[in-house]
């Protein structure tokens, strides 16, 4: 279990190596929402998202042999571990699946990574880089189950923070260690509030349960947010410190996309867009006077993906 000071010592390790992503504050009223709202750009982060934080910190703070580091993703988390290689002199071998999209494996490969695409879904990607890491005795970089990734990934909501403090932070979630690095950072002092799609509620459907259960994932945030299964020790800080799990359509996250391109002229993919879909579509609905903070944590598409 980690805690704000395991956050704070991420932080201060890693932040020679990442991007301050800059946070623009939008009035209430802007975009059909009551409140006033921060957004922080985290798609501007090193590798097109929030995961170099992550993968910087594992790989600052472990021993990491000649045979280099391994990892599964939906690509997001492939691209933070191949840059942070490359830039740190190790090699690196990704695996993702068949559902990975174009634009994520080409920029894994532009990181001079070995990738690999394996299986239909994460899971079955995940256990072929096990079955390969054992083969070559490689660090594994676990995509969010890893205490040392998120704690790095937590060290956003401090930096957010220190720039736009708000009242909610509303978080996309996928295998949970974003959410359950930021919550461990600020959670008792801010509220947050996790946003998943309907084809992949790995967490609301945790939360129903009292423990992580296997789901079934589907729908257009299939390749950054699909874990089937969320890791256990970020359901175990989520079950203390995060406050609700909305669901979201993914027709809500496509509308999401499409107004940060027309009024924000800012590029998201549909994870990326899927916390601010919770507002658009009232989903969250926002006290008098709440200021909201919402997290773009990745931009790793095509720009004629986006919604017109």
């Amino acid at each position: 279990m980690i805690d704000r000071r395991d956050v704070e010592a991420a932080w201060a390790r890693i932040k020679s190596h990442v991007r301050r992503t800059p946070v623009i504050d939008v009035p209430a009223g802007a975009l059909g929402i009551s409140c006033p709202l921060a957004i922080k750009l985290e798609q501007l982060q090193v590798s097109g998202s929030f995961k170099g934080r992550g993968a910087f910190h594992k790989l600052l703070s472990s021993a990491v042999p000649a045979s280099g580091v391994i990892a599964a993703s939906g690509g997001n988390h492939g691209a933070a571990v191949a840059y942070a290689a490359r830039a740190l002199g190790h090699k690196a071998e990704i695996f993702v699946p068949t559902i990975a999209s174009p634009a994520k494996v080409a920029r894994l490969k532009s990181y001079g990574a070995v990738v690999n695409q394996v299986g239909a879904v994460y899971a079955e990607a995940r256990a072929a880089s096990e079955t390969r890491a054992a083969e070559t005795g490689a660090l594994v970089v676990h995509a969010y189950e890893d205490p040392g990734v998120f704690a790095g990934a937590g060290s956003v909501a401090l930096e957010f923070a220190e720039q736009s403090p708000v009242d909610t932070l509303l978080i996309a979630v996928g295998g949970g260690g974003l959410i359950a690095g930021c919550a461990a950072a600020v959670g008792k002092g801010t509220k947050i509030i996790a946003v998943e799609t309907e084809g992949t509620p790995t967490l609301h459907e945790a939360r129903k349960a009292g423990k992580p259960v296997q789901v079934a994932i589907s729908g257009v945030a299939a390749d950054a947010l699909g874990a089937s299964l969320i890791g256990t020790p970020n359901f175990e800080i989520a079950s203390r410190l995060v406050v609700d799990s909305l669901l979201v359509t993914d027709d809500a996250v496509r509308g999401a996309q499409k107004i940060l391109w027309d009024a924000l002229r800012m590029v998201a993919e549909p994870a990326g867009a899927t916390a601010l879909a919770a507002l658009l579509s009232g989903v969250y609905t926002p006290a008098s006077g709440e200021r909201i903070g919402v997290l773009i944590c990745g931009a790793n598409t095509e720009l004629a993906s986006i919604p017109q």
